[in-house]
């Protein structure tokens, strides 16, 4: 109890403690950033400017492309900022701010990825109706309960965060990711932890499970379809959705819910580049290249740019 402290700023340790490797994974993460932002920012814009994209699936997209934008904002630019300044400080205010946000992007989007599978599984079992189910309020609900869930459930978890007291200020990480904070608290961090379990559970395991039944309803409509092409033009409209899923859950699944006894520093580092730098940056590429109409837009986009040349 001695060593309790309000620590007024924390010291990220970052990815690497090596210079050469500092330098690659500053030029991967830059590279990843900038590819994710770019190519999710274009999918916002193509469905905002076709009106052909003007339907509920793409409007869960583009809401996914700006929590994608949102999410690795809130911690890449920083960590690059840093590394650049050759400063690895980060205030205790900013840390809490930047644990906040970021709990909010990444549970709003695993709630909307649920909204997605529902959307799916409304087009695919019940086409005759899908238009009158998903009318423009349902799609508006499905995308602000997120948002609001999203906000008070990290905000539960900012409030705690900021009564506690801390061991050290050294953070084993690039960002102020909850589960290192905990570890570094010396207060009782038994109400934390069991929050963590909790509304882990109702923002990450509980929208897979919805996603799981929507594909098993899927599964059973398109094994009816007769023909071999037809269950594969069926099913080639939830695909790209299906790895967005399989590359988000099972990274997070990975890194906050496995036994603490498996985690190794690097194994821990790896899954959680993956969901905040690879998979954003991959969601808009997978959507893209697997959906005839998007790649449409998308050439009609360049076509319209100012900076394309004229015919």
């Amino acid at each position: 109890m001695d060593n309790k402290t309000q620590v007024s700023e924390f010291i990220l340790l970052g990815l690497s403690q090596q210079p050469l490797q500092r330098q690659v994974l500053f030029s991967l993460s830059f590279i990843l950033y900038l590819s994710g932002c770019l190519g999710n920012l274009l999918t916002i814009l193509a469905i905002v400017l076709d009106p052909h994209l003007h339907s509920p699936m793409y409007f869960f997209l583009s809401n996914l492309s700006l929590l994608d934008i949102c999410f690795t904002s809130t911690i890449i630019p920083k960590m690059l900022v840093n590394h650049l300044c050759g400063l690895t400080t980060i205030s205790f205010s900013a840390c809490l701010a930047q644990m906040y946000f970021f709990l909010t992007f990444g549970a709003a989007e695993s709630m909307l990825l649920s909204a997605m599978a529902y959307d799916r599984y409304l087009a695919i079992c019940s086409p005759l109706h899908y238009m009158t189910i998903m009318s423009v309020l349902r799609c508006t609900l499905l995308v602000m309960i997120p948002w609001i869930s999203a906000n008070l459930i990290s905000m539960v978890h900012a409030i705690l965060m900021s009564h506690s007291s801390f061991c050290t200020n050294r953070i084993p990480h690039f960002f102020c990711d909850l589960n290192a904070l905990i570890k570094l608290s010396c207060s009782d961090t038994q109400v934390s932890e069991m929050l963590v379990l909790v509304l882990g559970s109702s923002v990450i395991l509980i929208p897979f499970v919805c996603i799981m039944a929507s594909y098993t309803s899927i599964t059973v409509a398109v094994w009816k379809v007769p023909s071999v092409q037809g269950k594969w033009k069926v099913f080639s409209t939830c695909g790209s959705h299906l790895c967005v899923v399989c590359l988000f859950y099972g990274t997070i699944i990975g890194v906050y819910f496995n036994p603490a006894s498996t985690h190794t520093t690097q194994r821990y580092m790896a899954a959680t580049v993956i969901y905040t730098m690879v998979t954003p940056m991959l969601n808009p590429f997978i959507y893209s290249l697997r959906n005839r109409d998007l790649k449409g837009a998308l050439r009609k986009l360049f076509i319209w740019s100012p900076f394309a040349k004229p015919l």
